[in-house]
């Protein structure tokens, strides 16, 4: 039996500069070609940058403020809502995550399998169809869609950005609903940290969620400069302040070359970085960072380590019957 990979980078062409101590220094490298053609071809696509605050929310009302942004295959919604607060989606295509930020800041989410409440600082994936988040706390929510979701893909600050859709992005393909489908899955984020677990990661059918804590400035000796071959990553900050910094491959064509982006960024932000595009970002804030890493769909990578993924055994990964080198 053998796993669908999806997520591939090319040796020879970049690369990747883990520190000996970063745990992704032991991720298997995929041998396969990219499944997105012309990868190393220019004119290189447009990343996005997004600080919330410094736009007015697209939806507000007396309980509620709700900015957009998005990327190729996902919408992001950050969401500052007061107790009592609603949040409804019907006849909802695919899985969706809803998190929230705040320890004092739970919610309810009636769906298929009923009303379940979810305590603050949690993270949960609500099953497809008819479903009503009710806020039971006043904080920072995040909700999580992918870009099926046409009718909030249109509100996005940045949706002129993926009119045209990224041809370096592989396109959307869902994983395996989880064993219980009709059941709403969530988990406490209060996790600890261990000697070789990179994050805090958790999956569904449509997303990977990495939870990054830091306690302060990152060390400038210890980055870790990569790429992705065919999808993009979305970094959302939350608390703190972190700089990004991003750097574009050469081609033989001097027309395409870009200068290398550094990026400071206070929370809340969202950062989508596309590919090939080698990035890195440091932590800034004395006072620590509270960063979400975001995949669309989930990385498969990350998936084949043991022990990374939080809650791999409520959601199976893709199988394919050919042998895929891995």
């Amino acid at each position: 039996m053998a796993f669908y990979c999806d997520c591939r980078w090319n040796p020879a062409r970049v690369n990747d500069m883990y520190d000996i101590d970063d745990p992704r220094a032991t991720l298997p490298t995929a041998t396969e070609a990219s499944s997105v053609s012309n990868q190393n071809e220019g004119p290189w696509g447009l990343f996005s940058c997004i600080h919330f605050k410094q736009s007015e929310p697209f939806e507000s009302d007396e309980l509620s403020k709700r900015w957009y942004a998005r990327g190729n295959n996902f919408v992001l919604c950050y969401a500052e809502m007061e107790q009592g607060a609603i949040f409804q989606r019907d006849m909802h295509p695919d899985e969706y995550v809803v998190i929230a930020v705040d320890r004092d800041a739970g919610f309810c989410i009636d769906c298929s399998s009923g009303c379940e409440d979810v305590p603050g600082f949690s993270i949960a994936f609500v099953p497809r169809g008819d479903s009503t988040m009710t806020a039971t706390g006043t904080g920072r929510f995040i909700f999580l869609f992918t870009s099926a979701s046409i009718d909030l893909a249109s509100k996005a600050i940045n949706s002129e950005t993926y009119k045209t859709p990224n041809s370096r992005v592989a396109p959307f393909k869902p994983w395996p609903q989880p064993h219980s489908p009709a059941k709403l899955h969530w988990y406490n984020m209060d996790v600890a940290d261990e000697p070789g677990r990179f994050g805090r990661i958790w999956r569904c059918s449509s997303f990977m969620v990495n939870l990054i804590v830091e306690s302060g400035p990152r060390n400038i000796e210890k980055v870790s400069p990569h790429h992705h071959d065919d999808f993009e990553q979305a970094s959302l900050l939350l608390e703190g302040t972190m700089t990004h910094h991003m750097r574009w491959p050469w081609t033989s064509n001097m027309r395409h070359w870009l200068p290398d982006q550094h990026l400071d960024c206070e929370s809340p932000s969202l950062n989508v970085i596309p590919p090939p595009a080698i990035h890195t970002s440091n932590a800034t804030s004395s006072n620590g960072t509270l960063l979400f890493d975001i995949f669309c769909p989930p990385r498969v990578d990350f998936s084949l380590k043991p022990g990374w993924v939080l809650n791999a055994n409520d959601y199976p990964m893709p199988q394919k019957t050919e042998k895929a080198d891995i």
